[in-house]
């Protein structure tokens, strides 16, 4: 039977991160059968899909909740699979909800998990450092300060990655446009709609980001229009009365990012995408009731929800959550940056540190993973 290797990518922005080592890997192992939940970018490198991305995200913990019928059959799913392949590795990429179930029971089968973007169990469930330890071979995490979180509270085998953006990126980040705003009384402002890349995010924000773009259109500013759609999101939830001068495919997120002059953004890895790219966004977030409910009261964390503003340590981005998502904000928002070019430019420079503090340790991620594919 051919040597196998498990891949979940249970997220638009998970097997994003997978494009930045997985290729590599890949093209390392031709004799290693990849398999498992990923979407068309890992169907592409013929990653034997079990099941798309689409099927498998969700935000909010009512929307989880529907689902938890369908986690539950694909993980057995799963799991039969890697007893009939007679797999001895799994790389399982963020999504911690379903993966770190699917660690335990993996682990109990004897396979090495390489868990790639730690939980963000610094935000809520610290005790989930103890899952991770007892579970998983490595622990890959992506931001700064987490290595030494981890292993402060017993994770042993924890490697530090640059951010997956920074890699997918790399060349686009070396030329990136000046952005200023001073030349607006004699062109449009370019605005960028960044509405996720779930169908819950894109069919609760967009409608509300669009209401805001009419408000700002009917105080007569002069709006040049963008968009990034992703692949996962059902076609329909982006129809619009509002023209659109530009239509991106998530595929040429750095594109759109240099052409615009400001953002609207679903809180999510895009917001530090905007951060790299020097673009200064309104980042939004809104989730139903009951996950609101339940978040207050057992989330305490209470820092900034946006990438960007956790890595700079500092709200450079307005962070409209919950009620406050409202076209009447998102607009005051955008007004106050466009009225005053001198503190566009301030948020800008700001940015620009954003790039620097996003380090890693030196080391091919792709031949870490293939050493423990070919050798345990």
């Amino acid at each position: 039977m051919k040597e196998s290797c498990l891949v979940i990518a249970g997220e638009k922005s998970g097997e994003d991160h997978a494009m930045t080592f997985l290729p590599e890997l890949i093209e390392s192992l031709p004799d290693v059968q990849f398999y498992g939940v990923g979407g068309s970018r890992l169907e592409s490198m013929n990653v034997e899909l079990m099941y798309h991305l689409k099927d498998f995200s969700g935000i909010g913990i009512s929307e989880v909740l529907s689902k938890i019928p369908f986690y539950y059959k694909a993980l057995d799913e799963i799991v039969l699979q890697v007893k009939k392949r007679n797999t001895k590795t799994a790389i399982l990429i963020d999504f911690q909800g379903f993966n770190l179930k699917l660690a335990k029971k993996l682990k109990n089968l004897g396979v090495n998990v390489l868990y790639y973007v730690a939980p963000q169990a610094w935000v809520w469930k610290p005790w989930r450092s103890k899952v991770l330890e007892k579970n998983v071979h490595t622990l890959f995490t992506i931001l700064p300060f987490e290595k030494e979180w981890f292993r402060n509270r017993g994770v042993t085998k924890v490697k530090s990655v640059v951010h997956p953006l920074m890699i997918e990126y790399k060349n686009e980040l070396q030329d990136i446009p000046n952005k200023n705003i001073a030349d607006l009384d004699v062109r449009a402002l370019k605005l960028l709609v960044l509405p996720g890349s779930r169908n819950v995010e894109v069919s609760t924000l967009k409608p509300i980001f669009e209401r805001a773009i009419k408000l700002l259109l009917e105080d007569g500013i002069k709006i040049e229009l963008g968009i990034v759609k992703s692949e996962s999101v059902r076609s329909e939830h982006y129809d619009s009365d509002l023209k659109y001068q530009f239509d991106w495919a998530s595929t040429d997120l750095a594109k759109a990012l240099k052409w615009a002059d400001i953002s609207i953004a679903a809180s999510g890895t895009v917001t530090l995408a905007t951060g790299l790219f020097h673009l200064p966004t309104v980042v939004c977030y809104k989730v139903s009731l009951f996950t609101e409910l339940v978040l207050n009261l057992l989330v305490p964390y209470k820092g900034p929800a946006s990438l960007t503003n956790i890595i700079l340590g500092k709200m450079i981005f307005p962070e409209l959550i919950q009620y406050r998502a409202d076209r009447y904000n998102i607009a005051k928002h955008i007004k106050e940056m466009i009225s005053s070019p001198k503190q566009y430019d301030t948020i800008v420079e700001e940015l620009k540190r954003t790039e620097s503090l996003l380090t890693g340790d030196d080391f091919s991620v792709s031949d870490y993973m293939k050493n423990v594919i070919k050798n345990g």
